[in-house]
């Protein structure tokens, strides 16, 4: 099994408190040299100041390749290229562009009147500029708004022939999900490269609640395995296990990137990565 390459993803700190974790985040990651790293938008674009900032900042302080999240929402193609710009000349040359969640207290994305009305036309005018390197989402279980089987394989297609690079996916639980996935993107003549979204569960209940929300299909045993591994206070040993012997079935499977949706929260996601044979020490031979 060879070693993969690996990115992680961090949220934009909304308080005094989440700051000290993002940067313990940061640091505690950092020397394992990711490939790259992101940083999220919140849903309606309500992070979008602090998301510039954290950006910015990891870039400059850190060294780390950094892919700016962007989406439609709340903005006009104006605003929006504005952002854009403001990443460019901060020296940040990815972004991870997305149609974006709906604004709280809304159940589906409207377009700003003077907006992008979709992640391709987005990608489209950001591909345009020659600026940037342009990663996209993917959906290996169907989006809560898929019309049919095939609309996330088309939609990804979409993009892709819209001037993304490469494809990060919604997180899943087993192999198989995302290898099926990967199969019909093959088949649908998408040669981009696409890496599975890995999410370390910190909380199961919180995970279970967040997989429905987004339509992430949840093995019952998960729910069986959890539960015994509560009442045994081994919940963090079963996570890492699990997480873990995900991360090895997709590596067999001819796998070559793995991004991890961190939560801010990196020691499981530091552990795991030891546990696949990535280190400090692994990481600076590979530099060297």
């Amino acid at each position: 099994m060879t070693q993969p390459r690996i990115s992680f993803e961090f949220f934009p700190p909304k308080s005094l408190d989440a700051a000290f974790r993002l940067w313990d985040t940061v640091q505690t990651l950092a020397p394992l040299t990711p490939n790259f790293v992101s940083v999220t938008y919140g849903a309606g674009g309500t992070t979008r100041k602090l998301t510039h900032e954290a950006v910015a900042t990891i870039h400059k302080h850190y060294g780390l390749n950094v892919a700016a999240h962007l989406t439609c929402v709340d903005a006009t193609r104006a605003e929006t290229l504005e952002i854009a710009e403001a990443y460019a000349l901060a020296g940040v040359t990815e972004i991870v562009a997305l149609r974006g969640d709906p604004p709280k207290g809304t159940d589906h994305f409207v377009p700003h009147p003077d907006g992008f009305a979709d992640s391709c036309e987005l990608i489209s005018a950001l591909a345009d500029t020659g600026k940037f390197k342009l990663r996209v989402g993917a959906y290996p279980d169907p989006h809560p708004e898929a019309t049919n089987a095939d609309a996330d394989v088309d939609w990804l297609k979409r993009k892709i022939d819209a001037g993304a690079h490469s494809a990060i996916t919604q997180f899943f639980f087993e192999a198989e999900t995302f290898l099926r996935f990967r199969d019909r993107c093959a088949a649908a003549g998408i040669d981009a490269p696409i890496i599975p979204g890995i999410l370390p569960i910190e909380n199961w209940d919180g995970v279970r609640k967040f997989a429905l929300r987004c339509g992430t299909h949840v093995p019952a045993e998960l729910d069986t395995a959890f539960a015994a591994a509560k009442r045994d206070g081994r919940e963090e040993l079963l996570a890492t296990a699990l997480c873990t012997e995900l991360c090895s079935d997709l590596l067999e499977e001819g796998v070559e990137d793995l991004h991890f949706y961190t939560l801010n929260k990196p020691h499981l996601t530091r552990d795991i990565c030891h546990a696949l044979g990535v280190t400090q020490e692994s990481s600076l031979e590979k530099v060297a």
